[in-house]
């Protein structure tokens, strides 16, 4: 038997942080991960804001990032002039395209760094558990099964979350709406702008987007994520991203180098997601941005908060369902409005024609908006198009 204060399951941006900050409270961690090498196989479209990096104290590294844009476009169906957002009007939401390999082996450094020990190969197979409360995990690590114990058990283990649904947790997402399902291609010899994400509404992805990532000259991630409830087969969602690029020379010219598919959820924040003795963070919790589809700020944030609620649990020997509803607190306080508010809209889009969205793009692009926001977007509308007023305000 192991004994560590803090076990953290999985080695994404989530469990990293949440390793990290233990660690550096000086509490004894270990973290796992199932997988020979953190971050591979890639499944992420690597976009990267740059406005939470101060609060998760990490500093842009020419490493792992691929290309820095000054802004993001969307386009209409019609694909006619986008709406731009840049910092002036979007703040530092706006950021870096990145190796998204790379950046999470520099996270499961900067734990490392501050004392963590790391497994890799080591997949968790189920949980310990002493009454209601987690108390560790046995995990199978260089060919032998090793109980592991701890005071705390922080899991971040993905899409899947099977860590917490063995601890007792529904993590289960049943709502089909609220499950995307995305196909990317890394392309070569591509006529991407280095300047901008751009992102593509309307049929060619019912329900989700298009979506083309500038990696460099020439090379670019180019997905799409399709809501599931819109799939006939399980190659539906390629065949609206081939289709696409078939339509656009600047890319049917372009060479496919990788493939990355996977799931993504893009659900409400869900009421609980700990148990005595556990925490999960980052799409365990479910912490994923319904409208964009990204998770690494939330996750790498709520790893570093799961991190200290172990430190205030270990130090006030209280592993209580009391002590764990101060991490579902700050988790909540900081990202369920935004996502509850992203969620109506994803679900209000989804059901807009391709005629309406591109009214929409049309008004915002050509309204002289120095920042964008709900009542800045409604004048617009009423301006141009005032019988779409009450279409898009339940929207707004």
């Amino acid at each position: 038997m192991l004994n560590y204060d803090v076990l953290v399951i999985g080695a994404g941006p989530g469990g990293s942080s949440a390793a990290r900050f233990s660690a550096r409270h000086g509490l004894k961690t270990l973290m796992v991960e199932k997988r020979p090498d953190i971050g591979s196989p890639v499944r992420c479209g690597e976009g990267l804001s740059k406005q939470w990096m101060s609060e998760g104290d990490i500093r842009p590294d020419s490493h792992w990032i691929a290309d820095e844009v000054k802004g993001a476009r969307i386009y209409g169906p019609s694909e006619r002039k986008p709406i731009v957002l840049t910092a002036e009007n979007a703040g530092n939401e706006v950021g870096y395209v990145i190796e998204r390999d790379k950046f999470d082996k520099d996270m499961a450094a900067l734990a490392a760094s501050e004392g963590a020990d790391i497994w890799v190969k080591s997949p968790a197979l189920s949980v310990i558990k002493e009454g209601e409360r987690v108390v560790g995990a046995k995990i199978r690590h260089l060919g032998s099964m090793e109980e592991v114990r701890a005071k705390i058990v922080i899991a971040a283990d993905g899409f899947e979350a099977e860590f917490g649904r063995w601890a007792g947790l529904k993590s289960i997402i049943l709502a089909k709406n609220d499950i995307i399902s995305a196909v990317q291609y890394r392309m070569k010899n591509v006529d991407s702008d280095t300047d901008f994400t751009d992102f593509y509404l309307g049929s060619v992805a019912p329900k989700g987007y298009i979506w083309v990532f500038p990696k460099g000259d020439h090379e670019a991630n180019v997905g799409i994520g399709v809501t599931i409830t819109d799939m006939k087969d399980r190659f539906d969602v390629r065949n609206y991203l081939d289709r696409w690029i078939k339509k656009h020379p600047g890319f049917s010219k372009g060479k496919t180098i990788q493939l990355v598919t996977g799931g993504v959820s893009v659900s409400r924040v869900k009421d609980t997601f700990t148990l005595p003795g556990l925490m999960l963070v980052g799409d365990a919790a479910r912490l994923i941005d319904p409208i964009t589809g990204g998770g690494i700020a939330n996750a790498y944030i709520s790893g570093r908060y799961a991190a200290n609620i172990a430190k205030e649990a270990i130090e006030e020997e209280d592993y209580s369902p009391d002590m764990m509803k101060r991490y579902e607190k700050l988790v909540k306080d900081k990202f369920q409005r935004k996502h509850l508010r992203n969620w109506f809209a994803k679900e209000k889009l989804g059901q807009l024609s391709d005629d309406t969205l591109d009214k929409l793009v049309e008004i915002v692009s050509d309204a002289s908006i120095k920042e964008i926001s709900v009542q800045a977007i409604l004048e617009a509308v009423q301006e141009k198009y005032p019988e779409m007023v009450s279409e898009l305000e339940e929207l707004l």
